[in-house]
């Protein structure tokens, strides 16, 4: 399972850029949700990447009867 992380930009102009790499599926929105809590801004535009269309991967153990998935 690959390792998750957030990027982000401030451009001289105040814009703020942030990117998800190792974030698949609609999870990755749930970043953006974080960064507008974080320091109060209104998002103007949303870029998807390839990863939005992409699926996590969840593993089963029957054994211990536990499902793990990446966050």
């Amino acid at each position: 399972m690959g390792d998750k992380k957030l990027k982000i930009k401030l451009l001289p102009n105040g814009e703020i850029v942030m990117q998800t790499h190792g974030v698949k599926g609609k999870k990755c929105l749930d970043y953006i949700e974080v960064l507008k809590k974080l320091v109060n801004v209104n998002i103007t535009d949303t870029q998807l990447s390839q990863e939005y269309y992409e699926t996590e991967t969840e593993i089963s153990n029957t054994e211990n009867q536990e499902i793990r998935t990446e966050w």
